[in-house]
Parts: structure tokens; C-alpha cells; sequence
């Protein structure tokens, strides 16, 4: 079972360091797309915000713009020395969402943006959240909805779902029962914002 997991979990990692290394910048949402979560979450300066699976470091750059003391982790070793080297102001480490390299109660601010559905056990990577937040934290979590229209005609019709990057999607009141199951309060829940801002780019 251990093997299969690792095995898994590889499989995952080679995924994305394969993407980071082909698409690098192009896999990714604009930097403008960011700001909302940044506003979501009312960052303050000279607070501690840990981006979990950062990727190339797009939530810290517009963290740093709010004077945010920033951390990220990624499992990808490509996203992590790319995200270094274009934020070197910021402290961003290679690690499992599952096993997070920081003492207990140390950020204000958490963000997990597109990722947690990623991730093979959910449960401990909630519990490892729960353990580096401060007891006043915020969190905002970006996590894709199966009752989608873009999850059911993108991906499940046309059978796109990428099955080596670990995609995924739960209902809302799937993801609601996990939250809460880890003592997560919602606060507020709003649709994705992204694909209406980038029709209104057009």
C-alpha cells in the first residue's frame, strides 16, 4: 500500500515537473488573476501567509505587494527553483502538502488555490494546515466543483480529465463535509472569478 502511494505520488510530481519545465509560466492563470484572494483574505503587512502547492509563485508575488512576510510549498523541484529565482525575497521549499516543514501556529494567512483536489490524502493535509495556522487564521481554498459546467463538459464529457495529475473535483456539499470535518468554518463561498474576467478582457 506504501509503495502504491509513493508510486502515485511520484507519478503526480512527474507530471507537473514535466509541466513547469514545458509550459512553465503558460500553465498558469495571469498574475492579475491573483488579487482577489489577496482581497478575500484582507492581507495586512508584517503578517505570515504559506502558499500550499505554490507552483511558480504567482499568490506570492502579489502577497509581496501587501508587505506579507511570504512562504510557499510546491511538490514540483522545477516550480520551486523557478519560484525562487523570480521571488528570492520570499522562503519557498520543496514538500509535501502532507507533511509541511513548519513549526506549529505559524501563519496568518493560508492559501491553497486549485490544488487541494490534487492531493492524494486530503485529510492529512487539512490537519497539516489546521497545525501551522495560528488560531486567528484565514484560509482561502480554490477548489473545482463536479457539478461544474466546465467540469462536466470539459473535462468529464470530452473524458479530459488528467488522470497523471491527480484531477479531481467534489461537490459542494462534498467539500463543505471535509472543511468542516477539520473544524474549517466557511465564511464565504464565491464562483471562480477567472473565467468572467477573462471574457471581459477580451
Amino acid at each position: 500500500m506504501e509503495n502504491t502511494l509513493q508510486n502515485e505520488q511520484q507519478t503526480i510530481k512527474n507530471w507537473f515537473n514535466k509541466t513547469y519545465a514545458n509550459r512553465g509560466e503558460m500553465y498558469l492563470r495571469p498574475k492579475e488573476a491573483y488579487y482577489i484572494f489577496a482581497e478575500l483574505l484582507r492581507l495586512k503587512p508584517n503578517s505570515k501567509l504559506l502558499d500550499v502547492a505554490c507552483g511558480l509563485g504567482r499568490m506570492i508575488e502579489v502577497s509581496l505587494e501587501y508587505k506579507v512576510n511570504s512562504f510557499g510549498v510546491d511538490i514540483s523541484d522545477v516550480a520551486v527553483t523557478k519560484a525562487k529565482n523570480k521571488l528570492p525575497e520570499a522562503t519557498i521549499l520543496e514538500a509535501n502538502a502532507e507533511q509541511l516543514p513548519f513549526e506549529d501556529a505559524t501563519f496568518d494567512y493560508i492559501t491553497c488555490l486549485g490544488s487541494l483536489e490534487r492531493m492524494i490524502n486530503q485529510d492529512n493535509v487539512l490537519k497539516e494546515i489546521n497545525r501551522v495556522s495560528k488560531n486567528n487564521v484565514s484560509i482561502c481554498f480554490m477548489v473545482r466543483n463536479s457539478n461544474s459546467w466546465r467540469w462536466i463538459f470539459t473535462k468529464k464529457m470530452l473524458f479530459a480529465v488528467n488522470k497523471d495529475g491527480h484531477q479531481d473535483a467534489k461537490t459542494y456539499q462534498d467539500w463543505k463535509n471535509l472543511f468542516e470535518k477539520h473544524q474549517l468554518e466557511i465564511i464565504n463561498s464565491i464562483p471562480d472569478q477567472w473565467p468572467v474576467m477573462r471574457v471581459l478582457q477580451l
